[in-house]
């Protein structure tokens, strides 16, 4: 597949060569978008509004990065913007409910379970999980863009705009910050 021509098609808006776009990179869209999110019909959501993004601001794509890498962007944005919004959803929730105006708070999940974890390791993963979404966003998707997602550090460094040397030390303040935050869980 030409991802040049294949974008400018998206931008004429060309529906079979988006058709095609999704069809190559929804899995990775959607498991990028899954290990921030933690949440499979949410990230399904998501997903769908990063192609919505791809298909409406196709013609801005320059090429001056890999497509994967621009989707890559785009989905980390998008996960962590509805990361943000439920956050902030949550607090004005318990605020509500504080001051007596509602009665309903809505719960982050507590546990998390990845489609690809067996059984007998889902009790560790949820703990990893949870302890990786405490993490700064910055340190958060770094991690998983190269530990789960299995990107290159020079792929990672390109998605998050910043050096390889930038990667390799969010991934060290990441692993410190992880080590710190399960430490805590054992004693």
């Amino acid at each position: 597949m030409n991802e040049s021509h294949l974008i400018q098609r998206i931008a004429q808006k060309d529906e079979a060569a988006f058709k095609e776009l999704v069809e190559a990179y929804q899995h990775m869209v959607f498991n990028a978008v899954l290990h921030i999110v933690q949440d499979f019909q949410e990230a399904e959501d998501v997903a769908q509004e990063v192609f919505i993004q791809v298909y409406q601001s196709a013609a801005g794509f320059r090429g001056d990065a890999k497509l994967s890498t621009w989707l890559y962007r785009i989905a980390v944005s998008k996960a962590l913007e509805w990361q943000r919004k439920r956050k902030a959803k949550k607090r004005v929730g318990m605020l509500k409910g504080f001051l007596g105006i509602g009665n309903h708070t809505e719960e982050l999940p507590t546990t998390f379970y990845h489609p690809g974890v067996l059984m007998e390791q889902k009790e560790n993963a949820a703990l990893l999980h949870k302890a990786i979404q405490q993490l700064p966003d910055n340190q958060k998707t770094a991690f998983i863009l190269v530990k789960a997602e299995n990107l290159s550090y020079e792929e990672a460094a390109a998605v998050l705009q910043t050096s390889v040397a930038g990667i390799e030390g969010l991934l060290h303040r990441a692993k410190q910050n992880l080590r710190n935050i399960l430490k805590q869980h054992y004693q």
